[in-house]
């Protein structure tokens, strides 16, 4: 039998292991700030976006400790082998295929989206301004309804599936588990009005304006995910991030 090809580590978990490499021997001792996000990027040759990933996996392996608007430094820890998980794919990767993914979802559901769905559509938005400023838990639950019913409009169960395990993913992963978590503690939540926006133009039957809003409301996600996971307060960083963007703005002019 042929072996099978074992699976590199994502770009990310490459980098963390070098960090720890690092960490481990001596390089960046404990209370050291690490070197800035961007010359983190310079020096490993990958995006900001991986640099935040990178480091929010060793903040969870407890290798460093994040101090929002002052930098990433090195804690205590127990030296070891880092086991990051091979099925944690990370926030970023994962919205940005979400939006791929949802956007053609909504454009094929507003050609075909039943008054029944729109009816339960337009209650799980009730839902969502109910809870917003009350339960995130029950809020967050009411999203991904939102979400599935758009899915299961398409009458396409691979699409839904396919959306569903997008859902799956990012429940399950430690990684995108905390990024959200920080952007909740920034003060953001899941907009209503964008979800109301999305179920405007499925309801009007406009697969375009369907498409167009769903990818949009998606890439802000990672704009919530970048702005909540700055840990640089200077404006000269708070620029780079914009910079850092243009690695999602393909997705968006994808039509």
């Amino acid at each position: 039998m042929e072996s099978v090809p074992q699976k590199l580590p994502r770009l990310y978990q490459q980098v963390a292991e070098k960090l720890v490499t690092l960490i481990e021997s001596g390089e960046y001792t404990i209370g050291m700030r690490l070197p800035a996000e961007r010359d983190l990027a310079a020096m490993f040759k990958v995006s900001r976006p991986t640099i935040r990933e990178a480091v929010i996996a060793l903040e969870l392996e407890s290798y460093v400790e994040v101090r929002m608007g002052s930098g990433v430094y090195v804690i205590e820890h127990s030296k070891g082998k880092s086991r990051f998980s091979d099925k944690d794919v990370g926030p970023f990767e994962l919205t940005e295929a979400r939006a791929l993914f949802e956007g053609e979802a909504a454009a094929l559901a507003a050609t075909m989206i039943t008054e029944a769905e729109l009816e339960e559509l337009a209650e799980t938005l009730d839902e969502m301004a109910c809870e917003n400023n009350v339960d995130t838990e029950t809020h967050e639950a009411a999203d991904k309804k939102f979400h599935m019913i758009i899915a299961r409009a398409t009458n396409n169960s691979a699409i839904s599936s396919v959306i569903e395990e997008l859902w799956d993913e990012r429940e399950s992963s430690e990684l995108t588990h905390r990024m959200y978590e920080k952007v909740r503690n920034s003060g953001v939540k899941p907009s209503v009005e964008e979800h109301r926006e999305v179920y405007e133009a499925l309801k009007a039957r406009d697969p375009q304006a369907a498409r167009e809003l769903m990818r949009a409301h998606l890439m802000r996600v990672i704009d919530s995910i970048l702005e909540a996971t700055e840990v640089e307060a200077v404006e000269a960083a708070r620029h780079q991030v914009t910079k850092n963007r243009e690695r999602f703005s393909k997705t968006r002019t994808i039509s």
